[in-house]
C-alpha cells in the first residue's frame, strides 16, 4: 500500500499476459471486489481485455439476491462485461449422493459447480482464464485444512497460482495479498462489500479454521500465515519434481497385462510391479510409484492404503489379496505385486466381493460398505517402530472371537444368532482382525487387544 499516492494493492502480474481475455469471479466479497478494481485500475497498463463473472450458487435466498445485484452493479460502474448463472447447490449434492458417488458437503458441491461454470464459460471463448481472489489468509486455511484431513506433499501444498485446464487457465493474482491489505486497499477507496453470512457459521471447517484455529496459532507464531504460504510453495516445487521423477521411472518398474508361459506378457486391464526391484528402491520412491499405479487404473489411495499395499509387495506370501477403496485389488504372486481394479456397482461395492479396508495402527478408516468409521488408538507406549496393519473385512464362517468375560473362543455365527442377525442383515458384518486375531466385532464386546484401543462410530450423518 502507497499512502503518498492513490491506493494500490499488490497483483502477481507475471500470471498476465498482454490481450488476455480475462474474467474476475466476482462474488461481490471483499477479496473479490478488491482483486475487480486493481485490475480495472491496471487493465489498459497490463493489457487486459477485462470481464467479470458471478455465480449464483442457489443459497442464502435474499442475501445471494442481493450479492448478484451488487456485482452486476460493480461490473457495470466499471465497464466491465457481466457473466452470470444460476446453480442449484443443495440439489446437486443430493442428486450425486442419490446417484451412488461419494458423499460432497455443500462447500465442495459449490466449488465443483463454480469451477465447472467458469470452465463452460473459457469453453465459449468469451474469455480464456479467470481470475479468483485467493489472498495468502485462504492459502493458510486451506493448508491447515488438509493437512487436518490427512494431506500428501500435493495437499500441503495448498492453492497454486495456476490451475491448467483444457479450456483455460484459472489464475489467483493475490496468493501474496494479506485480507487486512485487502480491506485497507476498499476503504482507501471508500469501497462497500459484501459479506457472507455463511462465513461466520462455526458449523463449517473453514470458518473454524477461520475464527478459532488460526487465530490461537498465532498466538505461539504472529508469522504463521507466511510460514505456512512458505511451505505451500515448497511443497508446490518439491511435488512437481516427484511428479517429474515418477513419470520418469514408473515405465522402468510398471508391467501391463499377466505374465504367460514362456516368457512374455499377455494383455489385461490391471498392471504390476516387481517386488524385488520395487524393495530395491528408497521409501519415498516405493510410495510414489504405488499411488501411480493406483491412479494409473482410476484409483485414489491414501497413507493408510498405499501402506497396506507396500506390506502386500514386501511382507505378504504368495496368493495373499486386499480390496482397497474404488475397487481397488492387489494380488501378491510369487515375483508381482498386481492392482486392477473391479466393477463397481451402484453402492459403491465391487461385484465380486464385499471389500476388505485395511488401517495402520494408530490410524482410522471410513468404509462405507460397512457403514462404520473405526479408530484406532494406541493405549501404551510404541516398543518397535514397525507400522501394524488391521483389516476390517466382512465376517466368514470360520471366524472365531473371544467375548468378554467369556470362558473361551466362539463361532461368529454363533454369536450372531444370540444377536438375531438373520438373513441378508447377516451377509455383511464387519470384524476387525489383527495379527490373524479377531479383535474387534460389530454390536459384540470382545476381550480387549492388549495396546491398542478400538473406537467405532456410525457413518449416518457424518459430516467432514
Amino acid at each position: 500500500m502507497n499512502s503518498k499516492g492513490p491506493p494500490t494493492l499488490a497483483i502477481d502480474a507475471t500470471l498476465l499476459k498482454p490481450g488476455l481475455r480475462l474474467a474476475v469471479g466476482l462474488s461481490g466479497g471483499a477479496d473479490s471486489v478488491a482483486l475487480a478494481r486493481a485490475l480495472a485500475e491496471r487493465s489498459k497498463e497490463l493489457g487486459l481485455v477485462l470481464h467479470a463473472a458471478h455465480l449464483h450458487h442457489g443459497l442464502r435466498g435474499e442475501e445471494a439476491d442481493e450479492d448478484l445485484v451488487f456485482a452486476r452493479a460493480l461490473a457495470a460502474g466499471l465497464g466491465l462485461t457481466f457473466h452470470e448463472a444460476r446453480v442449484e447447490t443443495e440439489r446437486e449434492a443430493q442428486a450425486d449422493r442419490a446417484s451412488g458417488k461419494a458423499a460432497e458437503t455443500i462447500e465442495e458441491a459449490a466449488r465443483r459447480l463454480r469451477y465447472g461454470w467458469f470452465r463452460q464459460l473459457m469453453a465459449s471463448g468469451e474469455v480464456e482464464a479467470v481470475a479468483t481472489a485467493h489472498t495468502r489468509d485462504d492459502q493458510a486455511e486451506t493448508v491447515l485444512a488438509k493437512f487436518l484431513r490427512g494431506a500428501w506433499t500435493e495437499g500441503l501444498s495448498g492453492i497454486h497460482p495456476v490451475i491448467e485446464f483444457p479450456e483455460g487457465r484459472i489464475l489467483r493474482p493475490l496468493l501474496g495479498t494479506t485480507r487486512p491489505e485487502v480491506e485497507a486497499y476498499l476503504g482507501a477507496l471508500n469501497q462497500s462489500w459484501r459479506e457472507d453470512s455463511s462465513n461466520r457459521h462455526l458449523t463449517f471447517t473453514r470458518n473454524r479454521i477461520r475464527h478459532e484455529l488460526l487465530p490461537l496459532l498465532e498466538g505461539w507464531n504472529p508469522r504463521l500465515r507466511e510460514h505456512i504460504a512458505q511451505m505451500a510453495e515448497l511443497a508446490r516445487d518439491e511435488n512437481a519434481w516427484w511428479k517429474d521423477e515418477v513419470v520418469r521411472i514408473a515405465p522402468q518398474l510398471l508391467l501391463t497385462g499377466r505374465p504367460v508361459r514362456g516368457g512374455g506378457r499377455a494383455g489385461g486391464d490391471g498392471m504390476a510391479f516387481d517386488v524385488t526391484r520395487l524393495a530395491a528402491l528408497p521409501l519415498a520412491l516405493q510410495r510414489r510409484l504405488l499411488r501411480h499405479g493406483a491412479e494409473q487404473l482410476g484409483a485414489a489411495v491414501d497413507f493408510t492404503a498405499t501402506e497396506a499395499l507396500r506390506t502386500l509387495a514386501l511382507s505378504a506370501r504368495a496368493g495373499q489379496k486386499v480390496e482397497l477403496a474404488d475397487g481397488l485389488r492387489a494380488e501378491r504372486t510369487p515375483r508381482e505385486l498386481r492392482l486392477e481394479v473391479l466393477p463397481v456397482a451402484a453402492g459403491g461395492r465391487s461385484e465380486e466381493a464385499v471389500p476388505e479396508y485395511l488401517v495402520a495402527i494408530p490410524g482410522e478408516v471410513a468404509a462405507e460398505v460397512f457403514g462404520v468409521r473405526l479408530r484406532i488408538e494406541l493405549s501404551g507406549p510404541v516398543v518397535t517402530n514397525e507400522v501394524k496393519i488391521a483389516k476390517l473385512r466382512n465376517w466368514s464362517p470360520g471366524d472365531r472371537v473371544e467375548l468378554r468375560h467369556s470362558s473361551g473362543p466362539r463361532k461368529a455365527k454363533e454369536v450372531l444368532e444370540r444377536l438375531h442377525v438373520t438373513g441378508s442383515g447377516r451377509r455383511v458384518w464387519p470384524v476387525l482382525e489383527l495379527d490373524g486375531r479377531i479383535v474387534w466385532m460389530r454390536g459384540v464386546e470382545l476381550e480387549p487387544a492388549p495396546g491398542i484401543r478400538i473406537v467405532a462410530t456410525s457413518l449416518e450423518g457424518d459430516g467432514d
